[in-house]
């Protein structure tokens, strides 16, 4: 089944323009979420909204924005103040500069789009892929949608183009915030994390090794809900000791690790003994006759 769009788009750069069509990069059908209910008969609850003065139930109309200045202190907004703040959609991504990709910071990325080519406009779609892959860059820019600006990046992945919506620098909380612990490394304790790591070091990054253990948890005790059974939770495990020197715990990681990896041997060898005899050159049958 064909991916469905979700909107339309014209990236512009210089006097060069890509239509294209958005289309999103994850399922958000895939969480799992839950309805308030009233416990004594089961209805769905409604959302309504109390004054706190008054302790009375606002109706809709009567609900007006305000943003709070100062403690307790609010300058109120109308409906029709906020629309005319609303930045208009251009449905245009405006490409400011062309950045290595290696140097925007994974910690600005906040939502990813795949980009599809629009109609009219597949060969400076695909004149974009190529270029972006040859110079190892990324277009910045900025679109309008929905009555906000958006800060935007561009780059190839594979044959088509990915929009990743990022974070402006100014929603970002410093990291120099975060406390850095003033100790000192030992040389035998790096080495050893080292080890460890190249231990568990893989060439490629594969998700689908990956299962998101909770969900499927979540969704087998909402089946066992509707079929009627009950629920019964596991014994927690007991708590591990914990390991309080640095060097015992990097020790033990290592052997951990290298018992599981010696586990897997055999099969491995298995597999690459039955792949060389697949591949091993078969003895030629001698025609009838041959002397």
């Amino acid at each position: 089944m064909a991916a469905r769009s979700i909107g339309s788009a014209t990236i512009s750069f210089g006097l060069v323009s890509v239509p294209v069509n958005l289309f999103s990069s994850s399922e958000s059908s895939a969480a799992v979420s839950f309805n308030m209910l009233h416990s004594k008969c089961g209805s769905r609850l409604k959302q309504q909204y109390v004054c706190a003065q008054e302790g009375s139930v606002v109706e809709k109309d009567e609900v007006t924005k305000g943003y709070e200045f100062a403690k307790g202190q609010y300058v109120r907004f109308s409906a029709d103040e906020i629309k005319a703040l609303d930045e208009k959609a251009t449905n245009t991504i405006d490409i400011a500069e062309f950045v290595p990709l290696a140097a925007v910071d994974r910690i600005y990325l906040e939502k990813v789009y795949y980009l599809g080519a629009g109609k009219g406009g597949e060969r400076a779609y695909r004149l974009l892929v190529a270029a972006l892959h040859d110079t190892g860059r990324a277009a910045l820019g900025q679109y309008s949608a929905r009555g906000k600006q958006y800060l935007a990046l561009i780059r190839p992945m594979g044959d088509i183009l990915v929009m990743e919506q990022l974070h402006y620098h100014g929603e970002l909380r410093s990291a120099d915030e975060v406390p850095r612990p003033d100790v000192v490394i030992k040389d035998a304790e790096l080495a050893l994390a080292r080890q460890l790591i190249e231990q568990g070091s893989v060439e490629t990054f594969t998700p689908q090794n990956f299962r998101d253990t909770v969900r499927e948890r979540v969704l087998q005790a909402i089946q066992q809900k509707v079929d009627g059974q009950e629920i019964t939770s596991e014994p927690a495990d007991a708590p591990q000791t914990k390991i309080i020197d640095l060097m015992d715990a990097l020790k033990a990681s290592l052997a951990k690790r290298g018992a599981s990896t010696a586990e897997k041997m055999p099969a491995r060898h298995a597999a690459a003994k039955s792949a060389e005899k697949a591949a091993a050159p078969r003895p030629r049958k001698k025609a009838s006759g041959a002397r």
